[in-house]
């Protein structure tokens, strides 16, 4: 199996890179820098493909990368000052106005 063959990825898998995907190019990441990542993700969560004589057949790995960003954000937020976190708070809600 050449390298990059996503044969051995399910359909859910393959749902879920391009849900990744299109996030970091709402993002700004470049198409091909998405794709990248999103499979990277997926690998990381799942251990690979997990049809038949995919590298991570069968093993549940408990999604470690849908689990990282609440504890980072919140570390980073804790560390800024409430005037700090209004500021980013209003020009959020001005950015969502906006769109």
């Amino acid at each position: 199996m050449p390298r990059g063959d996503k044969s051995k990825y399910t359909d859910k898998q393959e749902r879920k890179a391009d849900h990744i995907a299109e996030g970091y190019e709402k993002r700004g990441v470049s198409e091909k820098e998405a794709e990248r990542r999103a499979w990277a993700t997926v690998n990381k969560d799942d251990g690979g493909g997990k049809k038949e004589g995919g590298s991570g057949s069968g093993k549940h790995t408990g999604n470690p990368a849908a689990h990282k960003g609440g504890r980072k954000g919140g570390a980073a937020s804790a560390n800024r000052s409430a005037a700090q976190r209004s500021a980013s708070a209003k020009k959020a809600a001005r950015a969502r106005a906006h769109q």
